[in-house]
């Protein structure tokens, strides 16, 4: 009888400790399930409220902006020759500079490195070039001062417009940092034809202008006289339709970076 009293005492207990441990069990379950829950819309909210930590990076680093950078650093040493009088050896810098320009392009073409900033920086290597040569010839006394003028202002009002068009196209939240961070494309530059040919005119009237105490030219000759004339036209007319075109200013969408872009490779593509 004592037995089946203590049997009858400790039955209870062994229920109610087991029905303890299960509800011990419940809580730990559901208070993991709350973390986890809680969690993951914390990183989403995170996300949103960050949204530059998504923006798409490109390359930057690649071998013809490389060669470009170096084109823009060498610029202001051919001025530094041409204002010393040493035209021949600025004009051998003129042909490397050339020939680096030729040469990135192919690369960039050959083995798929071209990039946004390689659209922008590669046009300001030419403008910087020839700016430089604008002003060192001018000052020597080989380039009318009024053609001077109108070659520089143009380029000066250009380089105005694209520090706005920057600003105006970069992706929120804008900020000098992410403005001047050149991996965040946001606009892309399209030369338009008569910027192109108003640039092989301005280069042949540089180099012929730098050729000529070099070669014994006289500066008034007729044929480069001509060339001032023309370059000075075409100068005008491309910088008026760089205002009226449509097309040589492209905003990027956000379809189009993810298309150039290439994906890291630990991202695997969807399955159709």
């Amino acid at each position: 009888m004592v037995e089946g009293l203590q049997r009858h005492r400790l039955q209870p207990a062994g229920v109610l400790g087991g029905r303890i441990w299960i509800a011990t069990g419940r809580i730990c379950l559901g208070a993991v399930y709350q973390t986890r829950s809680k969690s993951k819309p914390a990183i989403e909210r995170k996300d949103k409220a960050d949204p530059a930590a998504s923006d798409p990076h490109e390359r930057v680093l690649t071998i013809p902006n490389a060669l470009t950078m170096a084109r823009i650093v060498l610029s202001p040493y051919i001025g530094y020759l041409i204002i010393q009088g040493d035209c021949g050896l600025a004009l051998a810098g003129c042909v490397i500079f050339g020939l680096s320009d030729a040469l990135d392009g192919y690369i960039a073409r050959k083995y798929n490195m071209s990039s946004f900033v390689g659209s922008i920086i590669d046009p300001a290597a030419d403008k910087m070039l020839m700016t430089v040569l604008t002003l060192a010839l001018a000052y020597n006394g080989l380039l009318p001062t009024v053609l001077a003028a109108v070659i520089v202002g143009r380029d000066v009002a250009l380089s105005f417009a694209a520090f706005f068009i920057r600003w105006a196209t970069l992706p929120p939240p804008k900020s000098l940092k992410r403005y001047f961070d050149l991996s965040i494309p946001s606009v892309e530059v399209r030369p338009t034809l008569i910027s192109k040919w108003n640039t092989a005119l301005q280069l042949l009237l540089m180099g012929a202008t730098l050729a000529s105490p070099v070669f014994g030219i006289p500066a008034n000759w007729i044929g480069l006289v001509a060339l001032q004339w023309i370059t000075g036209g075409t100068t005008i007319a491309s910088g008026v339709g760089y205002l009226f075109s449509k097309d040589a200013v492209h905003r990027l969408t956000k379809a189009e970076v993810a298309k150039r872009i290439p994906k890291p490779k630990h991202i695997l593509p969807k399955k159709k």
